[in-house]
């Protein structure tokens, strides 16, 4: 497999885990507030969606740095720059 191959097979990784990050992402905030109108519906004593809003946020924020933070791959400059190398254009 050539490396342009191999960049494209890594490329195509990426947009997915950023696309299902933001399909998480919507799914979060749809259901929360979903959680807090249902909250507020029938009496708005002890707010309890805030248990969903924390712990599924964490999981969301992790979610979302590793989809878009450094922690997940190289940067597309990076990238770049390391295939000018074995190219021999550095």
């Amino acid at each position: 497999m050539s490396n342009e191959e191999e960049l494209r097979k890594q490329a195509v990784k990426r947009i997915g885990v950023r696309r299902a990050f933001y399909t998480n992402l919507a799914i979060y905030v749809i259901v929360n507030i979903a959680l807090v109108g249902f909250w507020y519906v029938s009496g708005a004593g002890y707010f309890w969606p805030g248990w969903v809003i924390f712990g599924w946020g964490i999981g969301v924020a992790v979610h979302g740095f590793k989809a878009l933070g450094k922690a997940y791959g190289p940067s597309e400059v990076e990238v770049q720059r390391e295939m000018d190398k074995m190219r021999g254009q550095s």
